[in-house]
Formats: structure tokens, C-alpha cells, sequence
């Protein structure tokens, strides 16, 4: 399991809170693993939108947004936009492994940002804004690495660059202050989502293993700007 480390003593809207319940699955963000279940950390720009795109497919239990890459131990939203501390904004997504595949979740990895942007997603630029991948044990960065071929395969026959997606293991995850945490599904948050798509689908790759049904990926139109934003909080029927 990733470590996991509050970022301040105190308790209020500014710092973490590691034993809230997601907004939306009622799940503990803290949510300690069973046999049948797994997590990751994806860092695909602003983690605002990227969680919310995780947290709609079936199988997920919960998410939740915080940093992970740097060096600073213990660091704050502040510190990380600084560009000092090394971090990646990211999003922890734990899932059912019988209901969901790693092979899914990097779908909508890479699906859902331009992972050739280098530090940088649409208009956010930073190396907090980098894409990354960093994963819990050996079996996981090996399939994303192949995850990571096929697509750069696609992407280079559209005329893409090289695909500048970090992928490492082991990496610690300091879970972000509150408001952060499922920010689009609080009142009066403000809209944003700084991914910008390529609009190209990840099919099958090497020792990919995809449970969802196809028609799951209908509820995700790359055509559509910024379509996390247009859809709504709940997650996809099964």
C-alpha cells in the first residue's frame, strides 16, 4: 500500500483529512485494501478533473487527490505550485479487481490527457502538471509500460511526439487538503479541467486483460471539450 501522510496537524478546510468519505462513492478515502482489491496513482494534469474520471467508472471504490514524485516531505498545494518540491499532482484510484482491470484504468489514462505535453496539460503549465504513472509493485509498472508502447504505436501514426509519461514505483503519496478532494462535485466549485485529449483510443495491447464493457467508454466523448466537465457526478452503470 502506498504510505500515506497528512501534510499538517491541524484539521480545518485547508489541510488533509485522511479519514473523510468520498463525496460521491461514500467510500473512505483512506480505504484500506482487501485481497480483491489493488490501487495506483495517476497524475494526468489537474488533479481536479482527473479524479472525477476515475471515480465514474464501475468497479472503482474510492479516489482521492494528493502528491506523489517529489522530494519535500509533507508538502502543501502551495509548495508543490511552487515547482520546488518535484511532486506531480495526482489521483489515488483503489479498485475491485473483479470487477475492473489495470488494463481498463490506463484506457482511461491515457484516453483522457495529451501524455506527449511534457510538463505541462492544456493551459496549466508546472512540473506538478506532468503526466505520470506511479505504480505499487513490479507487475503494475511492467503493464503500463506496455500500455505505454502500444499507445505511443497510435499516437505516432497520428503524428504525435514521444510520450513523456513518468512511470516509476514505490513512490510516496501525500494526500491533499480537503477542499481538494472531489473538488467538482463540491457546490459552487469552479468548473475546470485542463486535459487535452488526443481524441485516440487505446484497443488491446500486450498482456492486456479489459473487463469493462465497451460500452462504458461511450459515456467518455474525447470529441467533446472538456467532457468530464459536461457529465454529471454519478458513477457509469454497470
Amino acid at each position: 500500500m502506498f504510505s500515506w501522510l497528512n501534510t499538517n496537524s491541524s484539521k480545518n478546510e485547508q489541510t488533509p483529512n485522511k479519514n473523510n468519505n468520498h463525496l460521491i462513492l461514500k467510500t473512505p478515502l483512506n480505504h484500506p485494501l482487501t485481497n480483491d482489491q489493488d490501487e495506483i496513482l495517476f497524475g494526468c494534469g489537474c488533479f481536479w478533473g482527473a479524479e472525477k474520471g476515475f471515480w465514474k467508472l464501475p468497479g472503482v471504490i474510492t479516489t482521492s487527490v494528493g502528491y506523489a514524485g517529489g522530494q519535500l516531505e509533507n508538502p502543501n498545494y502551495n509548495q508543490v505550485c511552487s515547482g520546488k518540491t518535484g511532486h506531480a499532482e495526482v489521483v489515488r484510484v483503489v479498485w475491485n479487481k473483479s470487477k475492473i482491470d489495470l488494463s481498463d484504468l490506463l484506457k482511461l489514462f491515457w484516453e483522457c490527457h495529451d501524455p506527449t505535453q511534457g510538463n505541462r496539460q492544456g493551459n496549466d503549465h508546472g512540473t506538478q502538471y506532468r503526466s505520470a504513472i506511479y505504480c505499487k509493485n513490479n507487475d503494475q509498472l511492467n503493464l503500463a509500460k506496455d500500455s505505454r508502447d502500444a499507445y505511443q504505436e497510435v499516437l505516432s501514426k497520428q503524428n504525435f511526439g514521444a510520450i513523456t509519461t513518468e512511470i516509476k514505483s514505490y513512490q510516496t503519496f501525500y494526500i491533499a487538503e480537503n477542499y481538494h478532494q472531489q473538488y467538482l462535485a463540491r457546490p459552487g466549485s469552479r468548473p475546470y479541467c485542463s486535459a487535452m485529449p488526443t481524441k485516440i483510443k487505446l484497443n488491446d495491447f500486450p498482456n492486456s486483460n479489459f473487463i469493462l464493457d465497451k460500452q462504458v467508454w461511450s459515456e467518455y466523448n474525447w470529441e467533446v471539450n472538456h467532457c468530464v466537465l459536461r457529465s454529471d457526478n454519478n458513477p457509469i452503470a454497470k
